[in-house]
């Protein structure tokens, strides 16, 4: 209990950073937007907007994820963990469409033959603190989510890299405007479309693992096979059928039928069970949930 409190804590604290940073970011780049007259970073700070958001729902997601055991989750709440992922894959996916929908909008006005406003140098300047930034912050982030295994804190790193990239996209286009003059300020929306087009991506590189999870799919097959050979090198196992294996949030859950000579008593095969739950949870980790029906064979 003591590692998943310490587990939520990092979480809460990383985010924490995140929701500040973001919140500041958003800000700055709607403001730059409007001041420099720059649809491309008008999107990227709603970008931004978008992180300040998912901020919310990782620490709402820990918040219910770190709650025990109860008698209407047995298997605990590790599930929202994975629910606070899908929101944030879904958030991305919605920012992405509202950049695409906004960016056609001014290149169609570009081929009617109306001249978009130059971009200022406020708005270059917005993006190049944007991208050091979200980048700095995607490392630390990411470095933090793969520390503590957690799916929902690793995604939000993905959310804060697209920001960054995001940000290169429109300072490309901005700068491409500023420097080439009034008729190539259609830089400006190309941009904010390739951007959304990436948005897309990380979003649904972030959404299938999720809805898989979500479908109760089981571990991958590296994974399997660990487990497989962990029991057959076990020479009290005679066998083992009905392997079945799933993600509860962070925790693996092991279930498998072994056979045992049937001559065993029953503390003998019991203590055969607990030599393989011990081995499942010094890879999986202490929070992995594992239960193992012991069957007599001849």
């Amino acid at each position: 209990m003591k590692k998943e409190t310490l587990r939520s804590s990092e979480a809460k604290k990383i985010t924490l950073t995140g929701f500040w940073v973001n919140a500041a970011l958003a800000a700055i780049k709607i403001f730059a937007g409007f001041s420099g007259k720059s649809n491309a970073m008008i999107a990227d700070g709603v970008h931004s907007l978008s992180d300040f958001l998912t901020d919310i729902v990782v620490l709402v997601g820990f918040k219910l994820t770190e709650q025990p055991e109860d008698d209407c989750h047995n298997y605990g709440h590790g599930k929202y963990e994975t629910l606070a992922t899908a929101i944030i894959s879904i958030f991305l996916a919605i920012v992405g469409f509202e950049i695409l929908k906004a960016s056609t909008s001014s290149i169609i006005s570009v081929i009617r033959g109306e001249l978009l406003p130059k971009p200022g140098m406020i708005a270059l300047a917005a993006a190049a603190i944007s991208i050091v930034t979200k980048e700095l912050l995607y490392r630390y982030t990411l470095a933090v989510g793969n520390k503590i295994n957690s799916s929902a804190v690793t995604a939000n790193a993905w959310h804060h890299r697209s920001d960054a990239f995001s940000s290169v996209g429109t300072l490309l286009g901005i700068g491409g405007a500023i420097i080439l003059g009034e008729k190539w300020t259609v830089l400006d929306p190309i941009a904010s479309m390739l951007v959304s087009l990436f948005i897309f991506k990380v979003s649904f590189n972030i959404l299938m693992p999720t809805v898989n999870e979500l479908m109760e799919s089981a571990l991958s097959e590296e994974e399997k096979t660990q487990i497989e050979n962990i029991i057959v090198k076990n020479s009290g196992i005679k066998s083992f059928h009905k392997l079945r294996t799933r993600k509860i949030g962070n925790k693996a859950a092991i279930e498998t039928h072994i056979l045992v000579d049937h001559s065993l008593n029953i503390k003998e095969a019991h203590n055969i069970a607990t030599e393989i739950e011990i081995e499942f949870k010094n890879i999986f980790g202490e929070s992995c949930i594992v239960t193992i029906h012991v069957e007599p064979t001849e």
